[in-house]
Formats: C-alpha cells, sequence, structure tokens
C-alpha cells in the first residue's frame, strides 16, 4: 500500500502546484502549433506541403524529440532531492515506506503526469489532422504516440536517477541540465568528429566502423528513431534529414537502448539512494 500511496500523492501533489496543468497545456499548444504550422493545408494556398500521416509524424518528430526529454527530465529531477533538502524525505522514510517504495512510487507517479500531458497534446494533433487531411492513419498515430510516451518514461526514470542519486537538488539539476545537452546537441558533435576523424567526412561505401554505429546509437535521441523506423517503416520516405543508412543497428535495438537507459537509471539512482545517509 506505500508504494500506491506514495504514487497518489506525487501526483496529487504535482496537480496541487499546477505543474500537471502547465505541462498539458504547454505540451498541447507545441504539438498543436508544430502540426498546424506546417500541414493545414488553409494556411498557405499555395502549399506543396503533403498531408498525410506521415508528414504529420515528421512534423511532431522535432518537438518529440527535443521538447519530450526536456518537460521529462524537468519534472523529474527534483523529486526525490527538494524533499531531501528540505527534510520531507527524513519524514517519509520514518513512515512505513521503503527507499525502494520512494524511488518506485516517484518514478510511476512523474511518468503519469508526464504520459498524460503527451496523451492530451497528441489529442489536439489527432483532432487537427481529422478535421484538415483527407485521410488519416491512426494505427501508425497510435504507434507513434505509444513510443513517445514510452520516449518520456525514460528521461523521467533518467531525472529519477539523478534525483535519486544526488545529495542536493541543486546538483541533481545541474546532472539532469548536462545530460539533456549532451543527448541534444554533443553526442551528435562527437560523433561527427570520431567519423571524420576515422573515416572521414563522407562515409565510405563500405560503412562505418561497428563500434561507430553503436555509439551512435546510444544516444536516446538516436535510439527513438530508429524505434520509429521499426514501427513505420515507411518513416524514411519522408524525413527532412533522413539517417544514413550505414548508421542503422538491427531493427530491434532502439527499443533496448531506450529500456537499458530506464533499467540502468533507476538502478543506479536506487543504489545511490539505497547507501546514502538521509540526515
Amino acid at each position: 500500500m506505500s508504494l500506491v500511496a506514495i504514487v497518489r500523492k506525487d501526483v496529487h501533489d504535482s496537480i496541487r502546484s499546477g505543474s500537471f496543468i502547465a505541462i498539458t497545456l504547454l505540451f498541447a499548444l507545441v504539438a498543436g502549433f508544430w502540426a498546424a504550422m506546417k500541414h493545414i493545408p488553409q494556411m498557405y494556398s499555395d502549399t506543396t506541403t503533403p498531408t498525410s500521416t506521415l508528414a504529420l509524424l515528421n512534423s511532431m518528430g522535432q518537438p518529440m524529440a527535443f521538447f519530450v526529454p526536456l518537460l521529462g527530465l524537468q519534472i523529474s529531477y527534483g523529486a526525490i532531492s527538494r524533499e531531501r533538502d528540505s527534510g520531507s524525505l527524513k519524514l517519509a522514510l520514518s513512515l512505513p515506506n521503503s527507499r525502494s517504495d520512494i524511488v518506485l512510487g516517484k518514478f510511476i507517479g512523474r511518468a503519469a503526469v508526464l504520459s498524460t500531458a503527451i496523451l492530451s497534446g497528441y489529442a489536439v494533433v489527432a483532432g487537427i489532422a481529422l478535421v484538415t487531411y483527407e485521410s488519416f492513419a491512426a494505427v501508425k498515430f497510435i504507434l507513434f504516440t505509444m513510443l513517445t510516451v514510452f520516449y518520456g518514461t525514460v528521461y523521467v526514470a533518467i531525472g529519477i536517477g539523478f534525483s535519486s542519486a544526488m545529495t542536493s537538488q541543486h546538483r541533481a539539476f545541474i546532472g539532469a541540465t548536462s545530460l539533456f545537452v549532451l543527448f541534444q546537441l554533443g553526442w551528435d558533435l562527437v560523433t561527427a568528429i570520431l567519423q571524420t576523424i576515422t573515416v572521414g567526412y563522407v562515409p565510405p561505401e563500405s560503412g562505418v566502423p561497428p563500434w561507430l554505429i553503436v555509439a551512435h546509437a546510444l544516444n536516446p535521441t538516436a535510439a527513438v528513431g530508429y524505434a520509429t523506423r521499426t514501427i513505420i517503416p515507411t518513416f524514411d520516405e519522408i524525413m527532412s534529414y533522413p539517417v544514413s543508412a550505414s548508421f542503422y543497428p538491427p531493427k530491434w535495438a532502439g527499443f533496448a537502448i531506450l529500456t537499458a537507459w530506464l533499467v540502468l537509471s533507476l538502478g543506479y539512482g536506487y543504489r545511490r539512494f539505497q547507501a546514502a545517509d538521509i540526515e
């Protein structure tokens, strides 16, 4: 019962603080903006932009890759570290709550908040598509939505891991921010430099070394791209920046990498939290 109580309290606190409503509205506005800006024919009478579901998902890929990690880390990095700073964590541990209950409960609660925001935002997008498109591939859209929820859950796990492991909210914030910058900017830069050094700027016909493929794919942002192409193989037809064939790992790798980030982040955070002396 303690796990259920922690989840319920965490969700209730998010709603009471207004963060749940703010995140939901913000994601709905961003998702709706991207969908409407590029794919409502009435906005530009001479537009040649296709109004297919693939075109819509391509448009949604940009806010998903950038905005979902930002929200996931923002709502999770302080989930435990903030209570540790305020002293309320010590009170929670004095009740019949184990440390695993707290880590898992915070993860489930924050994941539920983000998932609801994503589902609400994509419901707005689906409404735009149903009203303005000649056809709408519901199965592809639902699969993409479920993948987005999973992607957000991974970043919540990363944030909870930092929140559990760090001794203060300030350190958890620095760690979460550093990872966000690394995944969004630094990772591609490093792999591009490594490719240029090892095989040149333009990959040879034989492809790049396997270790470089692995290094590129380990980024959660790259992994979700591979996962998208697994559930929607035709996604590459409409990609603005198609991934080079040299960088394709096995089809299952995207999901495996995302799952590994989720499990390892929570596991690392729990082990550090379990060994910590809560003053």
